[in-house]
């Protein structure tokens, strides 16, 4: 998919640097903005495909700018911020940021990350599912036609989160920081553990294959 226009907010230079060395690397055309101030009145005149959008910035900081683009488009947004800031991360997915890389980052995965959400946003990523799940949090039901699970709150909570994006993939620590609101200490095992059985609960479903797929070396999504 060439020619496809990626904004990146960024103020430190050697970071956007290296961003639009690979992302121009495959393909893409980029311009770099290192204001938050600056995006609202760029996007008036120009459009973008996909923004890489920092949260620490001088001018506004990434959810400010978050919110004011979210008023007039609806443009793919990648949040770039500091794994530590569980906070700012929970806040920008409940405000409907598409998706999250933690600095430090692998330049090649955010190519891949923009690769992904591009597509999704397109609709290139999945084929429209045979069936549609529906969950019901009053009864902590997951159904499917006429057959119906029932799941424990945690699995409840861990499969809504997958199922907001769908075929995105959610890291372990992502998981842990929507599912676990009070920030207790969880292992990635215990993550593993309740994939595990909440898989297993959905193969009773009468899926073809499993909507819950692990990502090796990276976790889990949901891809009816």
């Amino acid at each position: 998919m060439p020619g496809e226009l990626i904004l990146v907010v960024e103020d430190e230079d050697k970071i956007a640097a290296v961003l639009q060395e690979y992302l121009e690397s495959a393909n893409f055309r980029t311009e770099r903005l290192a204001d938050g101030a600056a995006v609202v009145p760029w996007l008036h005149d120009n459009k973008a495909d996909l923004i890489l959008l920092d949260l620490m910035l001088p001018g506004a900081d990434g959810l400010s700018v978050f919110r004011e683009i979210r008023k007039s488009s609806q443009v793919p947004v990648i949040m770039i911020t500091a794994r530590r800031e569980e906070s700012d991360r929970l806040a920008g997915f409940d405000l409907g940021v598409d998706d999250y890389i933690c600095k430090p980052f692998s330049p090649k995965e955010v190519v891949a990350r923009v690769v992904a959400l591009l597509r999704r946003s397109k609709g290139e990523a999945r084929n429209a599912p045979d069936v549609r799940m529906v969950l019901d949090r009053s009864t902590y039901r997951a159904t499917v036609a006429e057959r119906s699970v029932s799941l424990t709150a945690l699995e409840f909570e861990m499969l809504e989160v997958l199922m907001t994006s769908p075929g995105r993939i959610f890291t372990r620590d992502e998981i842990m920081d929507r599912i676990y609101r009070d920030f207790r200490i969880v292992n990635d095992r215990t993550i593993d553990s309740h994939i595990k059985k909440l898989r297993r609960k959905l193969d009773t479903l009468g899926f073809a294959e499993s909507p819950l797929r692990s990502v090796y070396g990276v976790g889990y999504k949901f891809d009816a």
